[in-house]
């Protein structure tokens, strides 16, 4: 059982970034960013080129490519979301799957399909009791501690945190206050994809790197994010604990390739009975 626990804190863990980036961007955009799980993608190959292809340590190699996806990512919204803000939500929402469409077949046209890996050395795992903690999964504990903690400063310490959730809360109140949204949306998009970056890091030490590894994610990052409520970005750092820890103890009565079924249940009785999230307020309409 206690093997299991810490299993399930390290998959809620790989689902917090993406989960707090998607529940970030909505906050602020109002908006699903199906391209959440293809920017994850795209994170893992730009810091896979600086390790294997340029031999550049891994920690270094995985800090200038969450810069340059973040620069990436201000470059994606200027050109395919920002002509759109003023029209809906679905309507973005369409235009993210088109941007995850593009991203993932021009990955997989210059990366090819098979699996690849980033060059670190092999480690015995360590052993506390009758747990065992490889030192992949001590890696993601540790690197989702310290982003999460940097987030949380940001959101709570900064102009840019108050900014954040003024635009958040009410647009128009923040205009008319002189919040400048294109700074507000730049600065949401620099630190989706640094999150998203390091997550395509740790999912790629925790397996492997292919074209695919995103569209992977997408469901369990979305439901995590929706179950501790999408517009409460921290909070979806709770659903991502949470999603995890289910779908590791659910293979105590399944098999473990089955554990998904875990999060279509999740997400399905989410939108039936309560489509705000566990840690959200009731959406009012007016």
């Amino acid at each position: 059982m206690g093997q299991l626990l810490v299993n399930g804190l390290v998959t809620g863990l790989l689902l917090a970034l993406p989960a707090l980036a998607l529940a970030l961007s909505f906050s602020v955009l109002r908006f699903a960013n199906y391209a959440i799980g293809s920017y994850l993608t795209c994170g893992a190959y730009l810091v896979y080129v600086g390790n294997v292809m340029l031999g550049l340590p891994l920690w270094l190699s995985a800090a200038a490519g969450a810069l340059l996806f973040a620069a990436m990512a201000v470059a994606i919204d200027w050109l395919a979301y920002r002509p759109l803000r003023q029209r809906s939500g679905v309507t973005l929402l369409v235009a993210s799957m088109g941007v995850a469409i593009a991203l993932e077949n021009t990955i997989r046209f210059l990366a090819g399909s098979s699996p690849r890996a980033y060059d670190v050395a092999v480690a015995r795992p360590i052993r506390l009791g009758d747990i065992r903690l490889n030192h992949e999964q001590l890696a993601i504990l540790v690197t989702v501690s310290i982003a999460l903690v940097a987030v949380w400063v940001i959101f709570r310490f900064t102009r840019l945190g108050r900014m954040m959730r003024a635009l958040a809360d009410n647009p128009d109140l923040a205009a008319v206050r002189g919040i400048a949204r294109s700074r507000v949306v730049a600065g949401v998009w620099l630190i989706c994809g640094v999150l998203v970056t390091l997550s395509g890091v740790l999912v790629g030490l925790d397996a492997n790197i292919e074209p695919q590894m995103g569209w992977t994610y997408l469901l369990p990052v979305f439901t995590a994010a929706i179950l501790g409520g999408i517009a409460n970005p921290m909070a979806a750092v709770a659903g991502a604990l949470t999603l995890g820890i289910a779908e590791e103890l659910a293979t105590l009565v399944m098999p473990v390739h089955y554990r998904m079924i875990v999060t279509f249940l999740v997400m399905a009785g989410l939108l039936l009975l309560r489509p705000w999230g566990l840690f959200g307020t009731r959406w009012i309409t007016k």
